[in-house]
């Protein structure tokens, strides 16, 4: 049984967010990444499409979250199902920044608008 510990967690810092992988194919894991993702306040995440499905749940903080042309506020306890190609931007709380746990299929890949594929480090 795989048991990865928070001091082997993989960071990944970006201009938007710090990403903390805490299962994926790199980490024990074979079918499933799971990270947790912290915005600091007023932070906004590009907007981009998966070639997988996400589930985010809000832990901490709130955020507004584009998807597919509709706009919704989420909070602790809140979770958002992320369709596969669908466009997404998450802009976090410019109070309280945002939190949230994520899982996606290991390997999902994200691409902008007119962008090549890529593999998010955390995911790998």
């Amino acid at each position: 049984m795989p048991v990865i510990r928070h001091a082997d967690s993989r960071q990944t810092t970006t201009p938007n967010a710090v990403m903390t992988t805490h299962a994926s194919p790199t980490q024990g894991g074979s079918a499933l990444a799971v990270w947790r993702v912290e915005m600091a306040a007023g932070a906004a995440g590009p907007q981009h499409s998966f070639d997988g499905e996400q589930v985010w749940t809000a832990l901490a903080g709130g955020a507004t979250v584009e998807l597919d042309g509709a706009t919704v506020a989420v909070h602790p306890g809140d979770t958002v199902v992320m369709p596969v190609g669908v466009q997404r931007r998450v802009l976090a709380d410019a109070a309280a920044g945002f939190t949230a746990v994520v899982a996606a299929p290991a390997g999902a890949r994200a691409s902008v608008p007119g962008g090549e594929p890529v593999l998010p480090a955390w995911i790998a």
